[in-house]
């Protein structure tokens, strides 16, 4: 879809011009608001994207996280396959190696894999969302993939910056609507297709 290219392009291309110091900022005021939702509080375990590129750093919310007795779980993505293998990790130091496309996932000796049922909070990623929940992810529909094994009842949450907001995201009959977007400015919860 020509639509979904040109914005993919156009919000990954401001992604870029936001400095290191931003990256550190923002993802820092999107992790207080993440750790402060009572659906966070509530769950046991938690599925992560690790970052790469100028990306919300997830990897900084990871041993907070692990440190209150959550279980952690991260994607290892088999590309041939177009799918994700759901793995636990203990440790971002230890579990962790650059893979696909550089991003970090677990070593294969560190692979501990676990079904998507088990998840209860899911941190999203995506180039772009908008108010009413949907998201444009980079692509591949590996997390649309991914979203069809999980229980109902799991929020989609995705941490984003505030310039990924866009109008409209043009939408696919696919495509799952997020429950919660976090930027560093405000905390947007979608409801049936309306958000407030």
């Amino acid at each position: 879809m020509e639509e979904k290219k040109s914005l993919r392009k156009d919000v990954l291309c401001q992604c870029e011009l936001l400095t290191e110091e931003d990256v550190i900022s923002f993802s820092s005021s999107i992790a207080e608001k993440l750790f402060s939702l009572p659906e966070y509080q509530a769950a046991k375990t938690i599925m992560y994207f690790v970052n790469f590129n100028k990306e919300v750093v997830t990897l900084d919310m990871i041993p907070k996280t692990l440190a209150e007795g959550k279980r952690v779980i991260v994607p290892k993505t088999v590309h041939k396959e177009r799918r994700m293998i759901l793995s636990e990790i203990f440790d971002v130091e230890e579990d962790l190696t650059p893979g696909l496309w550089n991003i970090p996932e677990p070593k294969p000796d560190k692979l501990r894999p676990v079904e998507a049922k088990e998840i209860d909070f899911v941190v999203v990623p995506g180039v772009a969302f908008d108010e009413q929940g949907n998201r444009l992810g980079y692509g591949g529909g590996y997390y649309d993939r991914f979203f069809q094994d999980l229980r109902s009842d799991v929020p989609l949450v995705a941490v984003t910056y505030e310039l990924q907001m866009v109008e409209q995201i043009p939408v696919s009959p696919w495509d799952r609507q997020v429950d919660i977007i976090i930027t560093e400015d405000r905390v947007i919860r979608c409801a049936k297709g309306r958000c407030r």
